[in-house]
Order: structure tokens, then C-alpha cells, then sequence
């Protein structure tokens, strides 16, 4: 595949700031996604990397790659999960959605192992605004290659409320 964000020092994934995501409220009307599914065991993605190509390279053929990757995850299954890709426009015969609502979000740092804690402390961080998350959806910020390049693995938890 081509390199897809040509600025980022790596050729692939910008360096992520988790200034302007964390502890942030954000309105999106509309906001275009490329969906597909991953299939897991137990949330473990089998086939995470396979899909993100694929649908990369179709994003990247249609020119609709957005200025800032963000990739969303609805971890909604032991078995599975619905990822959107945040494009810049229509991808021709991709499963295409919009996302519209205020959200909540906060950033966190460290292994996936942590993603339970990560998730509780999201739900109080939630409460502590006077809300009720009604969907939580986990942003990766990077590709584990370029986590690892970076020396931080950031994921921002995106709560609906």
C-alpha cells in the first residue's frame, strides 16, 4: 500500500495530540464513515490488520482520505466489532455511514489490557458531567507500527451522550 499520510513521520499515521481530544465535548453532524466489521475472540481483533488495508487502499483510490485519520471502533461483540473510518467523501461501493450527536471524549495511554479500566474510568468521567454515555466507541490513533515509532499508544474512549 501506498504511504498514506505523506507529512507524518512515518509515512503512515501523524503524530497524535491528545491536547484537542481530551476531556472534550464535540458536536458532528453528519460526519461521513467507511463501515466494515473485524472479527475478534473475546475482543481480540483476528483480522484487524487485513481489513484497515483493504479499506485504506479503497479510501485512498476514491481520494477521499480526510485531513486527520479517525478510526473508530464499536466493540459491540466477544466476536466482532464494527469499525468506521472517518473519510472526506464517498467511497464507491463501501458501506458508508453518518454519525450525528455530542460526545464526550477522553484520552488514554498505555497497553490494550487496560482497555476495561480505560472504559470504567470513562463511564465516571461521563457521570462527572452530569450525562449517560449511551454508545462508547474506542478511536485508535495510530497503527501499532506507528504507536511504537511514536513511543505512545494513545486511544481517545468517544462516549455519545
Amino acid at each position: 500500500m501506498e504511504t498514506l499520510y505523506k507529512d507524518a513521520e512515518t509515512g503512515c499515521c501523524p503524530r497524535f495530540d491528545p491536547q484537542p481530544w481530551d476531556e472534550k465535548e464535540v458536536t458532528w453532524e453528519n460526519r461521513l464513515f467507511l463501515k466494515d466489521r473485524v472479527r475478534s475472540f473475546l475482543h481480540i481483533p483476528l483480522n484487524f490488520g487485513r481489513v484497515m488495508v483493504k479499506n485504506m487502499e479503497r479510501i485512498v483510490a476514491a481520494d477521499a482520505l480526510p485531513p486527520e485519520p479517525l478510526l473508530l471502533s464499536d466493540e459491540n461483540s466477544l466476536w466482532g466489532a464494527d469499525v468506521y473510518i472517518g473519510v472526506a467523501k464517498e467511497v464507491p461501493g463501501a458501506d458508508m455511514r453518518r454519525i450525528s450527536g455530542t460526545f464526550l471524549t477522553k484520552v488514554f495511554e498505555g497497553p490494550f489490557k487496560d482497555a476495561r479500566k480505560w472504559c470504567q474510568q470513562m463511564q465516571a468521567y461521563v457521570k462527572s458531567q452530569g450525562k449517560i454515555a449511551k454508545k462508547t466507541y474506542y478511536f485508535y490513533t495510530t497503527c501499532p507500527k506507528c504507536a511504537k515509532h511514536y513511543g505512545k499508544n494513545y486511544v481517545v474512549l468517544v462516549a455519545q451522550v
